[in-house]
């Protein structure tokens, strides 16, 4: 059933309610916004090397995306470069958001061992797609 949320609710004023509830909805999603079938390409591209190279091959990725986490992902981003731009006041470097909603947009198929390590990958992504947005998204 459609709930019809009041968002006039004095429980919506608090940041951390709205984050907490984003970060919930992007995580019950069946399969996260990138899709589990380009979990280990986002990591391969990650480790490369050569950052021109990693660059492509990750902007590439994002292209290949399906167009509705493609476009998801460009409205997500676009905002959390935002949250980035006041990071002054609410303490959310590039760092700070990545290590937040890495594991929550890039989780692989089943959760392993190497969780650990993946971790710091994914967020590597997160990292390197809010940093180069314009690059991935171009308008």
């Amino acid at each position: 059933p459609d709930e019809q949320l009041d968002l006039d609710d004095g429980r919506w004023e608090d940041i951390h309610v709205v984050t907490g509830a984003l970060k919930l909805f992007l995580r019950e999603l069946p399969e996260p916004l990138v899709p589990f079938s380009h979990f280990d390409k986002f990591i391969a591209a990650i480790k490369i090397q050569d950052p021109a190279m990693r660059g492509r091959c990750i902007r590439d990725l994002v292209l290949s995306l399906p167009p509705a986490h493609h476009d998801t992902m460009k409205v997500l981003f676009r905002h959390l470069c935002r949250v980035i731009e006041h990071k002054e006041e609410n303490r959310m470097s590039v760092q700070s958001v990545a290590i937040v909603f890495g594991p929550t947009l890039l989780r692989p198929a089943s959760e392993e061992s190497n969780m650990a390590m993946h971790m710091v990958f994914q967020n590597q992504v997160v990292e390197h797609i809010l940093n180069h947005y314009g690059y991935i998204f171009p308008d």
